[in-house]
């Protein structure tokens, strides 16, 4: 067993910030999509922005940087 330490606490906490400031840029990409794609001239560009951000939103949903065993 190994014992809790402060920096294995800190890099939880980094990790978790990280997901979640990943979730919401994901999710701000995808609204500005949508709000893009409304108009038929932004329309390419809004799909492209809507797709990243989905794209992102799952990346920091599932995603695993650096796993360790």
């Amino acid at each position: 067993m190994h014992a809790i330490s402060l920096h294995g606490v800190f890099t939880g906490v980094g990790r978790f910030l990280e997901h979640s400031a990943a979730v919401v840029v994901g999710l701000i990409m995808m609204i500005v999509g949508l709000a893009l794609g409304v108009t038929m001239i932004m329309l390419p560009a809004g799909l492209v922005i809507g797709l990243a951000g989905a794209a992102v939103l799952v990346g920091g949903l599932f995603a695993r940087l650096d796993e360790r065993d």
